[in-house]
């Protein structure tokens, strides 16, 4: 059974009359370990289609057919409940811009430990020390120090840094990466990539590898599939 199995998902904007369809039957299956990446130029699906899977589409678009399944259960129609289970838990996301993701009012630990505070139960002890430890897994340099700022005080490549280590705090299985280097300068990308690659191989993950760039999508990826208006036109080794 494959990990993620998504059969023919359509997402509409309802926003106009009648509504925009964006995603138009989508078909595609991620099996554990594997990373797919999704490629195709802005405005054709790809991020509408990542957004789906965690329920965080904006309220004026929704899933209008169609299935995700995420180990043969049903994500597209989950309650409320299940999705608190699931989000971090066992799926989670990186997103573009971690400027806009992260929040300015909270410091940096404060963001990282989220998760733990609401699927583990440890001291806050505890949780300090696992902050600690996933900033070393992500190679951020001085995590005591960093743990006391906030994401404006830090350079973007950092900041994505911060995100990665928030996305893998409570190891979930399966990371939607959502144009997750696509802000940063070439240089950094190419340690961000890398870093991924690291993380897959020692914590067993599996991605969703969303962009445009196809050297980046080459690299990274196991299959590509490209998308186009809306449409999986293509979807390869």
């Amino acid at each position: 059974m494959a990990l993620l199995d998504v059969r023919d998902l359509k997402i509409a904007f309802y926003d106009t009359t009648p509504p925009t369809e964006v995603v138009k039957g989508i078909s595609f299956s991620l099996e554990e370990g594997e990373t797919l990446g999704i490629v195709g130029e802005s405005g054709s699906g790809k991020t509408q289609t990542a957004l789906s899977i965690l329920h965080l589409l904006k309220e004026n678009s929704a899933v209008s057919g169609g299935e995700i399944l995420y180990e043969g259960s049903s994500v597209a129609h989950a309650s409320s409940q299940d999705l608190q289970r699931i989000r971090g838990k066992e799926i989670s996301m990186i997103f573009q811009e971690p400027m806009t993701s992260l929040n300015p009012v909270l410091t940096i630990e404060e963001q990282i430990a989220e998760g733990l505070l609401i699927h583990e139960s440890c001291t806050p002890a505890e949780r300090h020390e696992k902050v600690l430890a996933i900033m070393h897994e992500v190679e951020l340099p001085d995590p005591e120090k960093l743990c006391n700022k906030y994401p404006h005080q830090l350079s973007g490549g950092q900041r994505q840094r911060i995100g990665i280590a928030r996305s893998l705090a409570v190891h979930p299985k399966f990371v939607v990466c959502d144009e997750a280097v696509s802000a940063l300068d070439v240089s950094i990308q190419s340690q961000i990539i890398n870093l991924l690659q690291d993380l897959k191989e020692q914590q067993h993950l599996t991605y969703l590898f969303i962009t445009h760039d196809l050297s980046v999508v080459k690299y990274i990826s196991d299959r590509i599939g490209v998308m186009y208006l809306g449409n999986l036109v293509e979807l390869a080794d």
